[in-house]
């Protein structure tokens, strides 16, 4: 059994009571990390941040968690929806979670959608520009 480090003060309960199930999961499993990163489609450092409630984990690996762990999927991703509202996505719950957050924020899927919008602009101008500057040539002899 793994010896956890205590959840960070900034967890809402229901956070805490899903990281803690799922900490019960990982235990009951007998795997280390890196053993569940290979089973799974997250690593090693990803569950390490999921388990020690630094960064929320996202639904699909608490549903991969609980196929590995032979769990019911349905309570734990209800636990997880529960977490998901009031999971501190505002602060962090530790220093290395801040890019993730922001990541994970409104205001940057704001500036992937904006930067997505500037690509395919400056797309659509280069097309442009090569076909005038394909035309010309072709129509000024």
């Amino acid at each position: 059994m793994t010896r956890w480090q205590p959840l960070p003060d900034v967890l809402p309960r229901e956070g805490r009571h899903l990281v803690e199930q799922l900490r019960a999961l990982k235990d009951r499993t007998g795997l280390s990390l890196a053993e569940l990163a290979r089973r799974t489609a997250y690593s090693k450092s990803s569950w390490q941040r999921y388990l020690s409630g630094a960064k929320q984990p996202p639904s699909g690996a608490v549903q991969a968690l609980c196929r590995v762990a032979g769990a019911d999927q349905a309570r734990l991703l209800a636990l997880w929806d529960l977490a998901d509202r009031t999971w501190p996505h505002g602060s962090t719950a530790s220093a290395g979670a801040a890019a993730a957050v922001a990541d994970a924020s409104p205001a940057g899927a704001a500036y992937r959608r904006w930067r997505a919008a500037a690509l395919v602009s400056f797309g659509v101008i280069v097309v442009l520009l090569a076909g005038l500057l394909w035309v010309l040539p072709a129509g000024s002899g």
